[in-house]
This record gives structure tokens, sequence and C-alpha cells, in this order.
């Protein structure tokens, strides 16, 4: 039996991924977000009162990648098995980047879970730092690469 996207009122349904064969699935997701340097700086060194902004918003990225079902219509409920949080940043402009590294042997990919947890590990630095700054702005969320699943491999130009 095969299902279409759409029951027969044109609503739409949970694609059917039963009969694909999983497989080891990766994708890698960044988040920009831009501030004051100065409050980049605190943010690095650990100086903002409310503490570990780095490793709240790590922590933040995690847990939204497990939930990332319960968040999007229609994803499907995945078996991640590892989640990764990077940050890089250029303190004299004061962009930070978030990168989520997302892995799971499943039958779908894990693109989504890779940009929400890129997206709400930014949206936990700004949270803990608006305080500081006001002027904080959460930019461009993108995929950087996938890989696995019977489409392939994909691999953004390095130009973004």
């Amino acid at each position: 039996m095969s299902f279409n996207h759409f029951d027969n009122k044109g609503q739409a349904i949970m694609v059917d991924v039963s009969a694909k064969q999983p497989s080891l699935r990766t994708a890698v997701a960044r988040s920009t977000v831009q501030m004051q340097p100065a409050t980049l700086k605190m943010v690095v060194d650990g100086a903002l009162s409310k503490g570990d902004v780095l490793g709240v918003a790590r922590l933040a990225g995690i847990a939204a990648a497990k939930k990332t079902p319960d968040l999007i219509p229609l994803s499907h409920p995945l078996a991640i098995h590892a989640v990764g949080i990077e940050f890089n940043w250029q303190l004299e402009t004061g962009t930070l980047q978030v990168e989520a590294t997302v892995r799971a042997f499943e039958r779908t990919g894990v693109e989504m879970e890779a940009m929400v947890a890129a997206s709400l590990a930014a949206l936990t630095v700004y949270d803990m730092c608006k305080g500081q700054d006001k002027g904080i702005v959460i930019g461009e969320t993108l995929l950087l690469f996938k890989e696995g699943g019977k489409s392939g491999t994909y691999q953004r130009e390095a130009a973004v």
C-alpha cells in the first residue's frame, strides 16, 4: 500500500517512510546571531550575569533537536544518535555562528533536527543576552550539509 501526501479531502498527512531502508543520515545547519562586539566578548568570556551563555545554548540546541517532531508538524520522530552544537565567532564584528550537527541511522533525513537545533540555540543566546543588548538580530538559518538516503549528499557552496 502506498500513501499520498494528502488524504481524500486534500489535507496533508505524514509521508509514509516505512518502505525506505534505514541509512546513516547526517545534517549540519547554521544560524547567525549578530550583536554588539562588547556583548559577544562578554559571552565568550563568560562574563554575563546570566552565566554560561554558550553552555546553556548548547544544551538547548541538543534538547531542541530531540523535540523536533513536537514542533514541526508532520515530521517523523527519529532515534537521534548524536547532536553536536559548535560556536564560531568574530569579536570585531559581533558575529556568532551556531552550527548544529545531527546524526541518526534512520529512514528519513535529519535536516529539520539540525535546523531546529541551530535556531533554538541562537534563540537561547538572544534570551540570555537581551538584558545587555536589545539590538541583537538572529539572521540566516540554513542547511550547510546533508548526507545519507536516496538523494545522497548536499554541500552548500562555500560563499555563504
